[in-house]
């Protein structure tokens, strides 16, 4: 049965959400904003709305958000989760309280390249933070999801494609220097998202000692929906013997598995590899 969060855990989690939402809120009224640039999001999208709509940066991200979660809710189900709902308002929030507290915000580093540079710098923790929260910032990836579905695009793919052409729509108003920053921004902030965040096709192959190993095994199991093998190990020292669970996990897997062994027996053995390839090929039935 699925361990329900406590007041305390859940506290702890909105409290780490929050910080990681106003990273990224801090990130694109800062910094993307002032350098007019449409970096592959929807904020990006937003400022170049905003050009034609008569509504503050944040209420046309809320609008944009709702109705893509709705979207989302119709067409993948319910599988975005409470937290991603929660970061999709988040951020639309902290955009107001910025507009309120610093109207008409200017440049800090009054150089349009490297405001695009810093946003992408800062964004990138914001949105490192969640992922490690098994969390989103809705927008796009729910764009990407959808296309993922429905066109059969792989997610890392169907990103780049939709931060493209939010990118590409600052043609629509901007010069031809600012598109061109928007486009070297979704690209080199695309490389630091595959590598860095959003790697969707790298495995792990844990290896784990526990004294816990039956409940460890039915967490693999029925939590993560993942499959496990059990070697039985010998330790060199006193010749003790003891049974070593192996399990390839993707990295939202391995977050969730990092975190319920460091919570339920941080004295366990870990080694974790990294997995290039994974291959198998059914026996063919006679």
């Amino acid at each position: 049965m699925k361990k329900e969060m406590t007041y305390t855990e859940l506290a702890k989690e909105t409290a780490i959400l929050t910080a990681a939402v106003a990273i990224i809120a801090t990130a694109v009224y800062f910094f993307l904003v002032p350098s007019h640039a449409s970096v592959s999001s929807i904020s990006g999208l937003g400022i170049v709305l905003s050009n034609f709509i008569p509504l503050p940066l944040s209420a046309i991200t809320m609008i944009l958000n709702v109705v893509l979660l709705i979207i989302g809710f119709f067409t993948c189900g319910r599988e975005f989760g409470v937290k991603t709902v929660y970061t999709s308002v988040a951020l639309p929030v902290f955009l107001g309280i910025f507009e309120r507290i610093f109207p008409d915000y200017e440049s800090l580093t009054g150089s349009q390249e490297l405001d695009v540079l810093c946003y992408i710098l800062v964004v990138s923790v914001g949105l490192s933070i969640l992922f490690n929260r098994n969390a989103s910032s809705g927008g796009l990836d729910i764009v990407a999801k959808i296309m993922n579905k429905y066109l059969h695009m792989e997610l890392g793919k169907a990103m780049s494609l939709s931060g493209m052409c939010v990118a590409l729509s600052a043609a629509l108003v901007y010069d031809k220097k600012t598109v061109v920053l928007s486009i070297l921004g979704t690209y080199f902030n695309g490389i630091v998202l595959d590598h860095f965040i959003f790697d969707h096709d790298m495995k792990r192959r844990v290896c784990i000692i526990t004294e816990k190993e039956e409940e460890l095994r039915k967490f693999i199991i029925e939590d993560l929906h993942s499959g496990a093998t059990i070697y039985e190990s010998i330790g060199a020292y006193n010749m003790q013997k003891r049974n070593e669970i192996i399990a390839i996990v993707d990295k939202a897997e391995y977050q969730k598995l990092m975190n319920y062994i460091s919570r339920e027996d941080p004295h366990a053995f870990i080694t974790v590899y990294t997995v290039s390839d994974i291959r198998y090929q059914p026996k063919r039935q006679q």
